[in-house]
């Protein structure tokens, strides 16, 4: 039997379907262990491997990139967002960089929507009531929430899963509004009836939820910073399912205890799984676990892609989902 053509490290567990194929495919190693690799143990990875298949939790920065055997040349990363690799210093070394975009869109949508209605229905009140088993019947003040038709939802960042979360609000009669890099096109517009704000302090002190669906990049690093998020009305709700870099978690608990914010979903932080105390700590906020993209079919899709990648940069050509630095 041929040898398989190239080397393969696998920095998490995957889905065991998506390992298999790997197996079948490469001269691939799998990760038994179900924990981030250390520094030194990515570092021997991209020593020895042609190609390396990394995750979020794993950051591949200037200083590793720059210590990486001669044999790499493709990080394959599993996951859309690119933010914890050097895509730069990567295209210096000769390295491409892939990703998988698109599989995740519709999940991330509706833990959007699934985030916007736990706060502002307050639905792990209720589940901790009737968990706790301190329900004494229906009343007719108690957990008041607040009605989502009507009002306006601000999308702060309108690529593809921007527009999934804003079909899912016009379903909800929700008023879409939007700050982008780049304006839609008038047509896609349109179909989404939304409105486009080119200012986004304008965008903020108008809206009466924020959905954060914006990628982390040195320009959205604290995009919503103390002195934004002190535009936005105090019956607001923050919404954040992309990266938890974009807002100044410090200022964030800070407008939510002094009730200058009606609450906030997070399933991202700006720190990892460092959570900020203050934030545990308040009714108003529900706090998840990077659930974002986590179906058992967009694992499924994601390692799909991960394959099409490497096999196809196997076969001599450049990865369908390369990405470049231009596209940051």
């Amino acid at each position: 039997m041929a040898s398989k053509p190239l080397s393969v490290v696998v920095t998490r567990r995957l889905p065991e379907a998506v390992e298999t194929r790997m197996k079948e495919l490469f001269d691939v190693r799998l990760r038994d262990d179900d924990t981030p690799m250390s520094r030194g143990q990515l570092l021997d990875a991209m020593q020895e491997a042609d190609v390396l298949v990394p995750t979020v939790t794993d950051t591949i920065d200037a200083g590793l990139i720059g210590q990486a055997g001669s044999r790499l040349k493709l990080i394959a990363n599993f996951g859309a967002g690119v933010d914890h690799i050097d895509v730069d210093t990567a295209r210096t070394r000769g390295i491409l960089v892939s990703n998988t975009p698109g599989v995740v869109t519709e999940d991330t949508a509706d833990m959007v929507m699934s985030l916007l209605l736990a706060v502002t229905r307050r639905i792990p009140e209720g589940l901790a009531t009737m968990q706790g088993g301190h329900w004494s019947g229906w009343a007719p003040t108690a957990f008041l929430g607040g009605r989502i038709g009507g009002k306006r939802l601000g999308i702060l960042g309108m690529g593809r899963i921007g527009q999934a979360v804003a079909r899912r609000a016009r379903a909800f009669g929700m008023q879409v509004h939007y700050h982008n890099r780049r304006r839609l096109r008038p047509e896609a517009e349109a179909a989404l009836e939304a409105t486009y704000w080119d200012s986004l302090d304008q965008m903020l002190a108008r809206v009466d939820v924020l959905s954060v669906n914006c990628p982390h990049t040195p320009a959205t690093f604290h995009l919503l910073n103390a002195r934004r998020l002190k535009l936005m009305k105090p019956s607001a709700v923050i919404v954040n399912t992309s990266r938890g870099e974009v807002i100044d978690e410090n200022a964030l608990a800070r407008r939510l205890r002094a009730g200058d914010l009606a609450g906030a979903g997070l399933d991202v932080y700006e720190h990892g799984t460092d959570v900020n105390p203050e934030l545990r700590d308040l009714p108003n906020v529900v706090l998840l676990p990077h659930m974002g993209s986590a179906t058992r079919e967009g694992r499924l899709e994601m390692g799909e892609k991960v394959i099409i990648n490497v096999k196809t940069f196997a076969d001599g050509h450049r990865p369908p989902d390369q990405v470049v630095p231009a596209m940051l």
